[in-house]
């Protein structure tokens, strides 16, 4: 855990007074248009407010993610936080260009298994270190290379920031991160593991300071950081690396500029004493605050509305984290104006370990300062009719009470339940929640409005609509419902147990696996297992579409023969649901891939078959969820590119993981595979896998292999 004195004063004013600062704020940020309202021809159903869960995805406090320990009594949250050498990942000597992601990959899944997404940042400068975090970051592949210099103040090592093999070090580690992680989830977005990174690199901690040694001449140490050239081609290096996952910088450096960079204030929302006088290291000079205070340096560069599209995170300094919100929504002390440092950062997360481990999620105190943080979704009403026939259509219209937008574009689900309770049709939602902004922000005093009032409108209520398909629906009574699927739910204990052995987690952390936070709205009808009861609604009942006696050849047939009539499909891969846009197989489960090399991470579906490129990499998994016992066998209808790459993967299914190779089959022999599609036919009994309900099938591939496979059909015999 990072050490701070309580005097260290950062003096960045010669960093940041080199990016040229602006010659007026920027101002109130424009509001968004205005939408299609709701379709008046259909029933309204409204609904009431009621206070959202304080444990929520993406949001609220982050506790130090130390492996090994029981998180079941932390502060509830979807986040968790680490730091990590940039050497624990780079440690090959001789080749600054490869990497060994096991221990970042155990993080991901330790922070996945308390069903939280992990914050982090990587480093080259510790001062101290710990047993978890080595105070020399350096990678090997950078000895002798570049000058070292000492920052006697903290004991620590600087690499000269602005040689070029360090740059090119710090740019290859950008891009081998990205395409890892960046791209590694369905339908190539971020791996669902990841929350926010927070750009390190740089500096003490990776905060992007060196200070004392720092630009300011005037105290007589020597300048550690890298020129401004250097700052702005590190960032926007990140910028153009990344598309999906939410970065965060610690200051409005040069490069700041770049519209996919959020933001990092690490004193929030603390009070500095400094020669007498107490000041905000939060809020602008206009309310108190210093003159590098976090959002005074926002306002100098314009860059106060860049919460809209990117997140703001950040640490309650740890002087206060216990006592942050015991005088909610004011401060007292050195602690200070709680609401109007989470109005005016929009913070949605932040690093609070003191807090995490001793607030008590009664306190009403802190939980309204929870859920004032980042997004507080509230559905008011839903546009339906009490009947549907073949098709109907929903509208359903959302608002954003919260500080900041909701900042992933997780799939918006609408389903139907019987009177049991059970799921039984789904579909899924092209609904953005990032267009739900919030209605309402705080006002800066710098932007000299007329009235001087505290908050203005800004988001509106938006209003989503589809029209879904009652095929193979059966006729009756249903509750129409809808929830946001957070993709961590990927990461299931058989997924977690098929790892490699570099990454694997021991089966005591495995054990403690709880079901990932789900994204709660502010909802009276809104229900613990993640679903929003919109209420009543019947089906006359129809059947699934038979075919035309006469449609045209299809061009690109599938294959392989149709399943025996006792044949159960998990799926066929023939476009039906579309492989992996609509993250359903063919029993309407939930599918999807990452780390392949082709699809954005998911692989491709070519000819009716999924395509799975692999180099060392790759996880494809696909839910069951229903009873087998009445089934024998588990066939795998697949074909290699090379053949022989039964040894390349593992296979997990109700309970049992192994080598694929390694599978016993009928006879005694086991599965080969070849350059021609077969069934390759594993009885699940004789092999260990449980029937009964067995959750999700897993493939892993982490076993040095490098090939393509194709699988045409997998189903249950």
């Amino acid at each position: 855990m990072r050490r701070r004195l309580s005097t260290i004063l950062l003096t960045l004013t010669a960093v940041l007074a080199a990016a040229t600062p602006a010659t007026a704020v920027a101002g109130p940020p424009s509001r968004p248009p205005a939408g299609p309202g709701p379709d008046t021809g259909l029933t309204t159903h409204t609904y009431a407010y009621a206070d959202a869960p304080v444990g929520q995805p993406l949001k609220g406090f982050a506790p130090y993610l130390f492996p090994g320990d029981n998180y079941t009594s932390k502060y509830p949250g979807g986040v968790m936080w680490s730091y990590f050498a940039l050497n624990e990942v780079m440690k090959d000597p001789a080749n600054c260009s490869t990497f060994d992601w096991s221990v970042f990959e155990k993080a991901l899944d330790e922070a996945a298994v308390w069903g939280r997404q992990l914050a982090f940042r990587f480093y080259v400068e510790y001062p101290g270190g710990t047993a978890s975090h080595p105070g020399n970051g350096i990678p090997p592949c950078l000895n002798g290379k570049m000058a070292l210099r000492t920052n006697g103040a903290w004991g620590t090592v600087s690499p000269d920031y602005d040689d070029p093999d360090v740059i090119a070090a710090f740019t290859s580690f950008i891009n081998a991160f990205a395409a890892r992680y960046d791209h590694a989830g369905p339908g190539g977005t971020a791996d669902p593991r990841v929350g926010f990174m927070s750009l390190g690199l740089v500096g003490l901690w990776g905060e992007w300071h060196t200070w004392p040694y720092d630009r300011d001449a005037a105290d007589g140490y020597p300048d550690l950081m890298p020129t401004d050239a250097t700052i702005s081609t590190l960032i926007h290096a990140f910028d153009a690396a990344f598309d999906n996952i939410q970065l965060e910088v610690r200051y409005p450096l040069a490069g700041a500029d770049s519209p996919g960079i959020g933001f990092h204030d690490d004193s929030w929302p603390y009070r500095e004493w400094r020669n007498g006088q107490l000041k905000s290291m939060t809020l602008p000079q206009s309310m108190g605050g210093w003159e590098d205070a976090f959002t005074q340096l926002l306002l100098n560069r314009n860059l106060e509305n860049r919460w809209t599209t990117q997140s703001i995170g950040g640490e309650a300094r740890p002087e206060i984290q216990g006592s942050l919100y015991a005088n909610w929504p004011g401060g007292s002390g050195q602690v200070d104006d709680v609401l109007a440092a989470t109005e005016l950062t929009h913070i949605s997360w932040m690093i609070n370990q003191t807090g995490a481990g001793g607030y008590s999620a009664t306190d009403p105190k802190v939980a309204a300062g929870v859920r004032k943080m980042g997004y507080n979704l509230h559905i008011p009403q839903a546009n339906f009719n009490g009947s549907a026939g073949g098709t109907f259509k929903v509208g359903v219209t959302m608002q954003n009470d919260g500080v900041a937008p909701f900042y992933y574009p997780w799939t918006v689900v609408v389903g139907l339940k019987n009177s049991a309770g059970a799921v039984v049709k789904t579909w899924d939602t092209d609904w953005d929640l990032r267009t739900v902004q919030p209605l309402q922000i705080r006002t800066f005093p710098d932007w000299n409005l007329s009235g001087n009032p505290t908050r203005i409108d800004f988001g509106r209520p938006v209003n989503f609509s589809a029209n879904l398909s009652t095929s193979g629906v059966p006729a009756g009574n249903y509750s129409l419902v809808l929830k946001v699927r957070n993709p961590l739910e990927a990461v299931t204990p058989a997924v977690l147990r098929a790892r490699p052995a570099a990454s694997r987690l021991s089966d005591w952390v495995i054990d403690q696996h709880r079901t990932p936070y789900p994204l709660s709205f502010a909802n009276t009808n809104q229900s613990t297992d993640g679903w929003v009861n919109l209420g009543p609604i019947s089906t006359s009942g129809t059947v699934d579409p038979s075919p035309s006696p006469s449609p045209s050849p299809s061009p690109s047939p599938s294959p392989s023969p149709s399943p025996p009539p006792n044949g159960l499909v998990l799926d066929n891969f023939d476009g039906s649901p579309v492989y992996p846009s609509a993250y359903l197989n063919d029993l309407g489960k939930w599918t999807g891939a990452n780390c392949f090399l082709d699809g954005g991470g998911s692989g491709t579906v070519t000819s009716g078959a999924l395509q799975l490129r692999y180099n060392n990499c790759g996880w494809f998994g696909s839910d069951v969820g229903v009873d087998l016992t009445s089934k024998t066998y588990l066939v795998v209808r697949v074909k290699g590119a090379s053949g022989g790459e039964q040894s390349h993967f593992n296979l997990g299914l109700g309970g049992a993981t192994k080598l694929f190779a390694d599978y016993t089959l009928d006879g005694g022999g086991h599965p080969t595979i070849t350059t021609s599609y077969q069934d390759i036919r594993i009885p699940m009994a004789a092999n260990g896998i449980n029937r009964n309900s067995p959750s999700q099938l897993a493939m892993g591939f982490w076993f040095g292999g490098n090939s393509t496979i194709s699988i045409d059909e997998i189903r249950f015999e």
